[in-house]
């Protein structure tokens, strides 16, 4: 058979096949963040729900912890004093960064989108809380709220103490974790804003809507994944805020959240491991619930 009769060989007849190395590489890829994932996150997750449901000090070996069954879930919804009280302290603090914090940010980040003059040094001015830690932005604003020395106090000739009165305590850790979820609000927004097709501004525009129409019925629907992601994250912040408040006071006095009281039963003195990891599964399904109502509106927007 000469050359000529040969048939040609076209592409859609060759298959792409992998070496052995490309092999090894993907698996690779796939089995690191999967093993470290599983170690750092899955493992501990549902080693607490296990542990949630027995009676063990920590220090035994865990074949001689006493299954108790529901008893902690009981106890904490029955008889805990600081249970409801941190309920309705996540609660609070959910109403605050979302009804308050978020639609502050949003209105910077429609501001700032239109590139007025020292942009840019507005941008990182507020932005520069949220590369801070929680507890150190405790520390900072504990200049503001101290009762002796504190910054509020002299411009106000008064002797508040604002960490420290259960009355007002939390609503002051609200406004310093405010001032770094405004900046992180912010940002999220303004890079959707940056996304957004300026034509559909135009043809509103043409259509006679004003700018407050334009942004409310085109710009704002526009920018439903954004809207998505600022609700998942501002809940997941009010649930798991912590480092503030255990500043402050250690989560007492005004102060509980379920967070603290998860890690003054672990790690506190008490080692009441089993009822803290109770607490903190309960934190675990309330998470869950809106994770998976995130992950079902974005399947469903990629569909």
């Amino acid at each position: 058979m000469t050359a000529a009769t040969k048939a040609p060989v076209t592409g859609r007849h060759r298959k792409a096949r992998l070496s052995t190395r490309d092999r090894v590489t993907v698996a690779l890829m796939i089995l690191i963040p999967t093993a470290v994932a599983a170690t750092l996150v899955w493992v501990p997750a549902m080693a607490t729900i296990v542990m949630s449901f027995f009676d063990w000090d920590g220090f035994s070996p865990f074949s001689e912890a006493k299954f108790v069954g529901t008893r902690w879930y009981t106890e904490a919804a029955t008889i805990y004093p600081a249970f409801w009280p941190a309920i309705q302290h996540n609660v609070i603090w959910l109403l605050v960064l979302f009804g308050i914090a978020t639609p502050i940010g949003l209105l910077l980040a429609v501001l700032l989108d239109r590139e007025a003059s020292h942009t840019k040094f507005y941008q990182t001015s507020l932005y520069l809380p949220v590369v801070l830690s929680m507890a150190l932005i405790g520390f900072i604003w504990q200049l503001m709220f101290s009762r002796d020395q504190g910054l509020l106090n002299a411009l106000l000739g008064t002797t508040i103490d604002w960490y420290g009165d259960p009355n007002i305590n939390l609503w002051s850790a609200l406004i310093a974790t405010s001032w770094r979820h405004v900046g992180y609000v912010m940002l999220l927004y303004l890079a959707g804003l940056k996304g957004v097709d300026v034509a559909l501004k135009e043809a509103a525009r043409i259509d006679g809507a004003s700018e407050v129409q334009t942004f409310f019925r085109v710009v704002f629907p526009v920018m439903f994944p954004i809207n998505v992601v600022v609700l998942v994250i501002t809940f997941i912040d009010s649930l798991r805020a912590f480092d503030l408040v255990w500043v402050i006071n250690r989560g007492r006095n005004g102060l509980e959240l379920l967070a603290t009281e998860v890690t003054r039963n672990i790690v506190g003195e008490a080692q009441r491991i089993g009822f803290g990891s109770a607490l903190a599964t309960i934190m675990l399904v309330i998470s869950t619930v809106f994770i998976i109502i995130y992950l079902r509106i974005v399947m469903k927007e990629d569909r």
